[in-house]
């Protein structure tokens, strides 16, 4: 029952231009095969959008230019080009049942997990489309997400019959360097823009565990709805929201305080979170004018007390993110 529901479930997200949707949240429905989207400032529905049921992980580069599709059942990955809505690559990545995809800050690779028992991770060149390396992991491999700073890759893995674990991966050296015990079956992960903590989805136990990345331990446990799949966190990093596939919800739990702040209701078995969309953040500078770029990091970096504290302020992960959304800007187009 669990190895045939985790091989049809649905991690999707809805791709749209920031220029025309605000701070949402896009949850996927199984059985309802529609999206909810969530209104982050209000914690409402604002839209339910008929779906058919999509593939399993969806990562989008950072300069927004093409999207990766882990295809279920398939050993392989699709990449889309954003400007045209085209696939353009089709990249074979092993294994048996590709599930959770994640891509690096810098865009220039992408993490898939695949769920079967081989359990283990490939590593895309997002230049050349092909995969450089294959990561042993522990049994059926779900969730992936990359750390903010790009030096470390966390992957929850199933274990049945056994506790799920969480791997840790160098980027540097696409290497597991630590093991993270968790209970009941583990699926959704993400990491807060600050690299600080890590949440988990725990479908077995209801629960999302909080993971210290300084130490690599479990300093939290929040009990949450039913069957918990996906978690993603708010741009700013204030806020959590887990996907509860089996009470049709959505909890909001606060960062500082580890608290449910509400409760959401959706469609039938809600499944994981695709992205926030935000709006374009307010920059200096004039858009298409010489020196555009160098006026806006300037007046960001003078007003926030340097670029590392701009990023923050302004949402980013990265100051490299940060910067590419100015280039963008600059160029006449939305952040």
């Amino acid at each position: 029952m669990r190895r045939s529901f985790a091989a049809i479930t649905a991690l999707a997200c809805l791709v749209a231009p920031a220029s025309v949707l605000a701070e949402n949240a896009y949850i996927t429905n199984l059985v309802s095969a529609n999206v909810s989207v969530i209104d982050t400032a209000t914690n409402t529905v604002i839209a339910t959008i008929p779906v058919g049921i999509g593939q399993n992980g969806v990562a989008v580069t950072p300069d927004g230019s093409k999207v990766y599709v882990a295809n279920v059942n398939v050993p392989f990955v699709s990449v889309i080009d954003t400007a045209t809505n085209t696939v353009i690559a089709t990249i074979p990545v092993g294994g048996l049942s590709p599930f959770g995809v994640a891509v690096t800050p810098d865009g220039s690779k992408v993490y898939v997990t695949d769920s079967s028992r081989l359990g283990h991770v490939s590593v895309i060149d997002t230049a050349t489309n092909t995969v450089i390396a294959t990561i042993p992991v522990g049994i059926g491999p779900r969730g992936v997400a990359v750390t903010p700073d790009g030096s470390k890759v966390y992957v929850t893995n199933v274990q049945l019959p056994n506790p799920s674990v969480v791997s840790v991966i160098a980027t540097a050296t696409n290497t597991v360097i630590a093991t993270i015990p968790l209970g009941g079956e583990s699926n959704g992960v993400a990491v807060t823009p600050d690299g600080r903590k890590v949440y988990v989805a725990n479908r077995d136990n209801d629960n999302v565990s909080v993971i210290d990345t300084a130490t690599n331990t479990v300093i939290a446990t929040i009990p949450v709805g039913s069957f918990p799949l996906g978690v993603a966190v708010t741009p700013d990093g204030r806020k959590v929201y887990v996907a509860n596939s089996g009470s049709n919800n959505v909890f909001v739990i606060d960062t500082a305080s580890n608290l449910v702040l509400a409760v959401v209701s959706v469609g039938i078995q809600p499944v994981a979170f695709g992205a926030f969309i935000r709006q374009p953040a307010p920059f200096a500078g004039t858009p298409r004018e010489p020196g555009c770029h160098g006026k806006s990091v300037s007046a960001l970096a003078e007003q926030f007390g340097g670029l590392p504290a701009a990023a923050t302020a302004r949402g980013f992960s990265s100051v490299p993110a940060l910067q590419d959304a100015i280039n963008v800007f600059c160029r006449g187009g939305a952040a």
